[in-house]
Parts: C-alpha cells; structure tokens; sequence
C-alpha cells in the first residue's frame, strides 16, 4: 500500500489512458490504493449483478405478482425496460461503496499491522479467518444505516409509498425507530456477514499462495 502511494509521487498523480486520451486523477494519490481498488470492485460487481438483486427482492416481498424469476424477468422488463432491472441503482451503489471500500482497507490494514505487531510474515488460517472476519463486521457496520435506508427505498416503492431520497428514508427510521432502528437486523447480518468474509479470505490467500508457488521458485 505503501509503496503504491510512494510510486505515485514519483510518477506524478494516478492517470487513467482512454485511447489517445490521458485523464489525470489528482485526488486519488492522497488515498489508499486498497481503498481505491475496494471502490472499483464494489462499482464493477453492483452494476453487473444489480439486475439479479432486483429480481431477488420482487420475489420476495412479492412472490404473488413475481412467481418465477423468468416471469419477474419478463414482467419488469416489459413494463420498464433495462431501466427496470436497475431501479434503485443509486441508493445501492452509495451503500455499497463504503462497505467494498472498508471491506478491503480494513482486511489489508488489520493484517499488515496485525503480522507487523507479531514479527510474522505469513499467517496461519485461523488467524486469517479471524482478520477477515473482523473486516467485514467493521465494513458491515459502517454501512448497515445505509443498506436499511436501501432497504426501505425498496420496500416503500413497492407499496407506493416511497420516500423520496436515501436521506429521508434515513429521517423516516430515525423518526419512527431511533438509532436503534437504523441498526435493526444488524445482529443476523453479522452472523452471516463474519464467517462468510473469514471464509473468503481464507480460501484468497489460500489459492493466492498456491497459484503464485510456481513463480516464487523460479
């Protein structure tokens, strides 16, 4: 990470190569690289399997009027084109993005200080499980508000009551719930959110360490 940051004081700011076209990044230097990567894997994997999210969500809040997902397919394709399968784009890509972002950074952050405290160079899996299991309980924390506010979006636009932006959905479980309704459902998300990010991670370094073993010996 470090030495990512440095390269790009020598070399000037990040650029982005469009052809015959060089757009030049001068922010992104002042930020981690991890993070930066964390972001773009987030953008990439949302715009992709939005659709997919979208159908999975009408099939369940309204399994009557979506009984399949080849009729839900059908059915809001019909009614409202692409721009169906990618309704509530926005409000998904801004609570994505701090949780791909934190996803990453903190994984990265907790494992190099974590291996810097403990004089180690490599890790064990169980210590692997618990580091990856601690970065996506933070990433999930900081962004629960907003998949709750995501969430709401959703469900009010189904029974047409829909607030009328990511903030005042966040006002309206603010008014009727308090703090503790933007954290409503954190717990069972956590259950889900630790092992399988420790899994992930696990299984990561795992066939990193066996797909780069042939290169090392060379």
């Amino acid at each position: 990470m470090t030495s990512a940051q440095e390269r790009w004081k020598e070399d000037g700011y990040p650029k982005i190569q469009l052809g015959g076209l060089k757009i030049e990044l001068p922010l992104l230097h002042l930020l981690s690289p991890i993070a930066i990567g964390g972001a773009a894997a987030g953008i990439v994997s949302t715009l992709v399997c939005h659709p997919l999210e979208v159908l999975k969500d009408r099939l369940t809040i309204n399994r009557e009027a979506y009984p399949s997902i080849a009729l839900a397919f059908n059915k809001i394709y019909r009614a409202n084109g692409i721009g169906g399968l990618y309704a509530g784009l926005c409000p998904t890509l801004v609570g994505m993005l701090p949780y791909s972002t934190c996803y990453y950074f903190m994984y990265e952050t907790i494992k190099t200080s974590y291996c810097r405290t403990h004089k180690k160079k490599s890790l064990s899996r169980p210590e692997l499980l618990v580091i990856g299991a601690l970065s996506g309980l933070t990433a999930s924390t900081i962004s629960f508000p907003l998949e709750v506010a995501r969430k709401r979006l959703m469900v009010g636009a189904l029974q047409g009551k829909c607030p009328p932006n990511m903030i005042a959905a966040l006002a309206e479980v603010m008014k009727e719930e308090g703090l503790k309704g933007l954290y409503r459902g954190w717990t069972a998300s956590s259950l889900k959110v630790m092992p399988t990010s420790g899994v992930t991670w696990v299984f990561y370094e795992a066939w990193k360490d066996i797909l780069l073993a042939p290169q090392l010996h060379t």
